[in-house]
């Protein structure tokens, strides 16, 4: 499984306008459902909610990862939200978020679910990555970053 395969460009949102954490959920969640033309975006939010009331999932210096499992998925969608102002998110190191991951992964899929989260993860660890990712202006850009880096990822296991 290739994470470029589930990042589709349609489902990237470059300029963020979102402020805070609740605003960053709809914005995000808005995106995805006028990209995938369903009308779940209270299912959505509910989901990331229920998960990130738990705790936090602004779990790196300027990264979260909000995710929700829900019925209507058939197979995980991924959605990167980029925001070049910062969003206050209540994030574990306190800091803004300027990149965000958020996971809609079906009920029944929980293994599949936690190795996207664990190949992300991985592609932090190269900080480069991050700094890329934020400064791309336009959706494909931003797909060829991730594309990128996880092809060197890749060549190094």
């Amino acid at each position: 499984m290739f994470l470029h395969d589930l990042f589709k460009p349609e489902f990237i949102k470059i300029d963020m306008e979102a402020e805070d954490k609740d605003e960053a959920f709809e914005e995000l969640v808005d995106h995805f459902c006028k990209a995938s033309k369903l009308n779940v975006r209270e299912e959505c939010l509910k989901a990331l909610w229920e998960r990130e009331n738990k705790m936090s999932t602004g779990i790196q210096k300027g990264i979260a990862i909000p995710h929700g499992t829900v019925s209507f998925a058939k197979e995980t969608h991924v959605i990167l939200g980029i925001s070049r102002k910062g969003i206050d998110y209540d994030a574990l190191d306190g800091d803004p978020v300027y990149l965000l991951f958020m996971l809609i992964a079906p009920y029944d899929d929980k293994e599949h679910h936690l190795r996207i989260l664990k190949q992300l993860s991985d592609l932090m660890q190269n900080p480069q990555f991050y700094i890329d990712l934020q400064s791309q202006k336009d959706v494909q850009n931003a797909y060829k970053i991730i594309y990128k880096y996880e092809n060197i990822f890749n060549a190094m296991d």
